[in-house]
């Protein structure tokens, strides 16, 4: 299970409504990159073959299962203060993470 906190669903759903494109949803993801090995990755897309569609705080996504296999009870989180990062993944998974917090190993 993949967990939103309240504010990373508000957000999302903010962001839902102003792309206007209702049959879209968020895709949470993890691509070769980053500076430690593998980066994680969002935008909001249509479904494709494969994917599995999980629910948190009301909001359903998508993700692939490789993805799946990477953040399996990961906590997604979003700060938008004064030194707000904006989305942050809490990964149990992770070996290691990079300094800014958007790759892991």
């Amino acid at each position: 299970m993949i967990m939103l906190t309240q504010r990373a669903a508000e957000r999302v759903r903010t962001m839902h409504a102003e792309i206007a494109a209702p049959s879209k949803r968020l895709r949470v993801f993890v691509e070769s990159g980053g500076c430690s090995g593998f980066q994680y990755g969002m935008a909001f897309d249509e479904r494709k073959d494969g994917d599995s569609e999980l629910e948190s705080e009301g909001v359903r996504f998508f993700i692939d299962q490789a993805s799946l296999a990477y953040l399996e009870g990961s906590s997604i989180d979003f700060d938008d203060g004064l030194h707000g990062k904006g989305f942050e993944i809490k990964n149990p998974n992770a070996q290691s993470t990079c300094g800014c917090g958007k790759s892991f190993n």
